[in-house]
């Protein structure tokens, strides 16, 4: 698949999008479906205006392509898609309604990998994994703007239970809410010393470029990290993310068509500066709009990577 590097006005908008969208991700505690509905045939699946998400949510398997990301994290798509198997020895997924489990092989090693380091360094039973990407990733219908590259993934910080979950559990279990009432610190009743183990584990691991955590997380993580101190760097303070942190992998080396986010500032991020922002009394306690916003620009397949319409008609990548 031939793919051109993306203008730098489109990356530019592109990460402004992902960065503005997080105040609407999917939630870790939003509750999924036991019997999803399959979605209805569009009346005109060609008509230019239609939002992008519509299309890749109506992809149920990935294309039978090599595995490429294509894009970036907000604007983009994926071809070669593999499954996070919903079971395995260190990790369940959950809401498997939503079909997200998805990602590119190495993003799917990577969780995997993560999931050993969790139980073994950080004693959990393994790791609950969240939303990743829809088959064929692109834009979705509901929560985030980004995780639309095959490199994005949210984990859990409720610990894995030591037994199966139930279907219904994977559902309508919610996750716990790791952020104090007054949002300037964890919750003491729910952050445990094994927390920043597990995501320090993350930050380690050489593909990873960011971690996004609430800012009271990331305070926590300055407090309690022992030893090298260099991993804390990549975690960043998000809106959200009280209930889980989010994994986002760098663009594998020699793919043109994929686009990285700078690299991130310098030094821990640990600073009485680096927080100013994420505590001020704006960002803790916005007041209403004075007026509803304006519904938010859904793209559609012509504003995406002209690659994406050929991974978006892709036959069906068959079973493996």
């Amino acid at each position: 698949m031939h793919h051109t590097i993306l203008a730098a006005p489109m990356w530019f908008a592109a990460l402004l999008a992902t960065t503005v969208s997080f105040l609407a991700v999917a939630q870790a505690q939003d509750k999924g479906r036991l019997d999803p509905k399959p979605l209805p045939p569009l009346a005109n699946p060609n008509d230019p205006a239609l939002a992008a998400r519509e299309l890749f949510a109506r992809k149920l398997r990935p294309a039978a392509l090599l595995p490429q990301p294509v894009g970036f994290y907000a604007k983009g798509c994926m071809a070669g898609g593999l499954a996070l198997p919903i079971d395995g020895p260190t990790w369940q997924v959950m809401r498997l309604s939503r079909n997200r489990n998805w990602a590119l092989p190495d993003t799917v090693r990577l969780i995997q990998i993560l999931a050993d380091k969790a139980h073994a360094q950080a004693g959990w039973p393994g790791i609950l994994v969240g939303d990743m990407s829809q088959p064929r990733g692109g834009p979705m219908l509901t929560g985030h703007a980004s995780h639309q590259v095959g490199l994005d993934a949210d984990i859990w910080l409720t610990p894995m239970p030591d037994r199966r979950l139930s279907r219904n559990e994977r559902e309508e279990m919610s996750a716990v809410m790791m952020v104090r009432k007054d949002r300037l610190d964890i919750e003491p009743s729910a952050w445990t010393p094994s927390h920043w183990k597990v995501i320090r584990a993350a930050a380690l691991e050489p593909a990873v470029d960011r971690i996004f955590v609430n800012a009271a997380i990331k305070k926590a993580l300055c407090r309690e990290a022992r030893g090298d101190r260099g991993w804390l760097q990549k975690v960043r303070p998000m809106y959200g993310h009280d209930y889980h942190f989010h994994i986002r992998l760098r663009c594998p080396p020699g793919v043109d068509g994929c686009v990285s986010q700078p690299e991130p500032p310098s030094g821990e991020g640990c600073s009485a500066s680096d927080f100013a922002y994420w505590f001020s009394d704006a960002v803790l306690h916005p007041k209403p709009p004075t007026k509803p916003p304006p519904p938010r620009h859904q793209l559609t397949l012509a504003e995406l990577p002209g690659e994406c319409r050929a991974v978006l008609n892709a036959p069906d990548k068959k079973p493996d």
